[in-house]
């Protein structure tokens, strides 16, 4: 039996209207079947736009596998300390003549800082002279009557009692004498206060006192700040189990290069070399404090800025160097992209012992290797690759190792 046999009488009278239903039905189905296709088709036009199609070359830059030596530094928080920071008092109580420096300056050792009212204490020591006049001629007196004395009693013109006495009265004026010659000593001393100089060539900070004020010994009122600025030094901390390395070159005698650069590590302030260590760890932080020294002939270290230390100690020789951008981790295993012969890149792992300024020492790769150094995401084991710029130099050939 076919189609037209199972019609009933309603369909065998409007065959066209049994036609459009028909038609109708087939045309939702269809337009069912698009909605439901349709994010299967957007996901795979956008998973073939994502990537490289298969057997595509990917563009990459490269770099080629060196030798040579690299540095190796201990980086730590530093704070720059001057030698000596001397804070200037008054030794003697008085009124300020005159302040013989300006704020900021640098000063030289013995250069004259402030002026004290010296008149008291001229008159001080013009007493003590006088007394020391007095009983220094006094003692010459006794001294020349118990000469006389000693040549008498030979004749028995006095007695020896008498010699005795005198003797006697002779040390009380030496020591009369030399009580006096330590009281002049003294208010020379005194008087020299009057004279405030400064104990360290230096920098000198701001002004402290004016001339009219009075000065009181004992205060606590500092007359001035000296900074010795040349050399400067640098204390910064590194980890205990790096004290032994450093000991042992300090040992050896050779001198250790420290460079120090700005908080924000982009402008170098000066290169030194390691003084001495702390003589103890530091218990709280687990580190110990080393001090190195600079000429800071430019005067770049200030004193109390915070900078960062960057110690020598050692070197890698006859190393195998590439770009520190070469370098990919899975997990802590570190990797590169190596190209191949046939313009495939290979996975090769390698250990890293340094890095340094933008390149890597690294263990298993030979010299002369070619590694990837862009596009990792699109770079996958055995993908071929194109080198950058290649097609522009045609005849070319890059290296691959």
């Amino acid at each position: 039996m076919n189609a037209s046999d199972s019609m009933s009488p309603a369909q065998e009278k409007h065959p066209e209207a049994h036609s459009k239903k028909h038609l109708l039905a087939w045309a939702i189905v269809l337009i069912v079947c698009g909605l439901l296709l349709l994010p299967l088709l957007h996901h795979s036009k956008t998973a073939s736009t994502a990537g490289p199609k298969p057997g595509s070359a990917t563009e990459v830059n490269v770099a080629t596998a060196t030798t040579g030596s690299m540095d190796i530094y201990l980086d730590a928080l530093g704070t720059v300390t001057p030698q000596n920071t001397i804070n200037v008092y008054s030794q003697v109580s008085g009124r300020v003549v005159s302040v013989n420096y300006r704020e900021g300056q640098m000063v030289s050792k013995g250069q004259t800082l402030v002026e004290i009212d010296p008149r008291p204490y001229q008159a001080e020591l013009q007493t003590a002279l006088g007394s020391l006049k007095r009983d220094s001629a006094l003692l010459e007196q006794a001294r020349a009557d118990l000469k006389r004395y000693q040549e008498a009693v030979k004749t028995h013109a006095v007695s020896e009692q008498t010699v005795y006495d005198e003797q006697q009265t002779v040390k009380q004026y030496e020591g009369t004498v030399q009580n006096d010659q330590g009281t002049v000593q003294y208010d020379k001393v005194e008087l020299s206060y009057c004279h405030i100089v400064a104990p360290i060539s230096g920098h000198i900070g701001l002004r402290l006192i004016d001339a009219g004020n009075t000065v009181f010994s004992g205060s606590s009122s500092t007359i001035a700040v000296v900074t010795q600025i040349r050399p400067m030094t640098v204390v910064f901390s590194i980890p205990e189990d790096r004290i032994e390395q450093i000991r042992q070159r300090v040992a050896k005698g050779g001198p250790m290069a420290v460079d120090i650069y700005d908080r924000a590590q982009a402008t170098k302030l000066a290169t030194g070399k390691l003084l001495t260590l702390d003589n103890a760890v530091d218990t709280t932080t687990g580190t110990v404090k080393l001090r190195a020294i600079f000429d800071n002939a430019d005067g770049n270290l200030f004193p109390n800025q915070f900078v960062n230390a960057r110690l020598r100690v050692g070197s890698v020789d006859n190393a195998i160097l590439i770009p520190t951008v070469a370098v990919q981790y899975n997990g802590p295993q570190a990797f590169v992209y190596r190209l191949q012969p046939n313009k495939t890149v290979a996975i090769q792992n390698v250990t890293i012992i340094n890095t340094e300024k933008g390149q890597s020492a690294v263990q298993g790769l030979a010299a002369g290797n070619t590694v990837v150094t862009t596009n990792f995401d699109r770079v996958q084991e055995g993908a071929p690759v194109t080198i950058a710029g290649e097609q522009k130099q045609p005849g070319a050939t890059p290296a691959t190792h």
